[in-house]
C-alpha cells in the first residue's frame, strides 16, 4: 500500500513538474494574476463556478479571496456561484440545471469583473452558458481545464489547461493554481509585490 501512495504522489508531482516547464502556460496563469489585480483596483470582483470537487474549488478559492490567504487585509470581493441552494435548485427547477450559473451571472455579474470557469473535462454546459452570458455584459472569461481544455477553452477569453488526462491530477493542479492567484493577488494588492 505504501508504494501505492507513493506512486500517487509521483503522479501528481510530475503534472505539476509539466506545468512548472510549460511557458505558455505560466504567460497565461500570470496574465489572469494581472488582469485579477487590475480588476480589484477598480472595485470589481472574481466569479467563479463550477461542478463537483470544482464546485468545491470555487468556493475555496473564493473564501481565500474573501477572507485571507497569507495574511491579514482587507477583504477582496469574490463570489463563488455553487453556493446558494435556493438558487441553485429554483434555477435548476425553472430553466434547466445547465442554466444554474448563466442565470446568476445575468443578475450578479457587472462589466468589467471577471468570470472564472472551472471543469476537469471543460465541457460543461453549465459553465458554456455561463461564459455566453459573461461575454454579453463584457466580463471577462477564464477557463480552468485539463485534458485537451474541450469547448470550455475555445469559448473561453483565456484557458488554463492542465496537461493531464487524470481527473485527480487535474483538480491537485486547479487548486495549485487557485493558491498561486490568490497568493499574487494578495500580495500585489496589499502587500509588497512578487519578483
Amino acid at each position: 500500500m505504501k508504494n501505492y501512495i507513493k506512486e500517487q504522489i509521483k503522479l501528481s508531482y510530475e503534472t505539476k513538474q509539466t506545468i512548472y516547464k510549460d511557458e505558455e502556460l505560466l504567460e497565461k496563469i500570470v496574465d489572469v494574476a494581472q488582469k485579477c489585480v487590475e480588476l480589484y483596483r477598480t472595485d470589481k470582483k472574481t466569479i467563479l463556478a463550477g461542478n463537483g470537487g470544482s464546485a468545491a474549488d470555487a468556493q475555496h478559492i473564493a473564501a481565500e479571496l474573501v477572507g485571507r490567504y497569507g495574511f491579514d487585509r482587507p477583504s477582496i470581493p469574490s463570489l463563488a456561484l455553487t453556493t446558494d441552494t435556493s438558487n441553485l435548485t429554483a434555477i435548476g427547477n425553472d430553466y434547466g440545471y445547465d442554466k444554474v450559473f448563466s442565470r446568476q451571472l445575468e443578475g450578479m455579474g457587472q462589466e468589467g469583473d471577471i468570470f472564472i470557469g472551472i471543469s476537469t473535462s471543460g465541457n460543461s454546459k453549465n459553465i458554456l452558458n455561463a461564459f455566453d452570458s459573461a461575454k454579453k455584459k463584457n466580463i471577462l472569461t477564464v477557463a480552468l481545464v485539463g485534458k485537451d481544455g474541450g469547448e470550455m477553452a475555445k469559448k473561453a477569453d483565456i484557458a488554463l489547461v492542465i496537461p493531464s488526462d487524470s481527473t485527480p491530477r487535474i483538480q491537485e493542479s486547479h487548486i495549485l493554481i487557485g493558491h498561486i492567484l490568490c497568493d499574487i493577488i494578495e500580495k500585489e494588492t496589499f502587500g509588497d509585490g512578487v519578483n
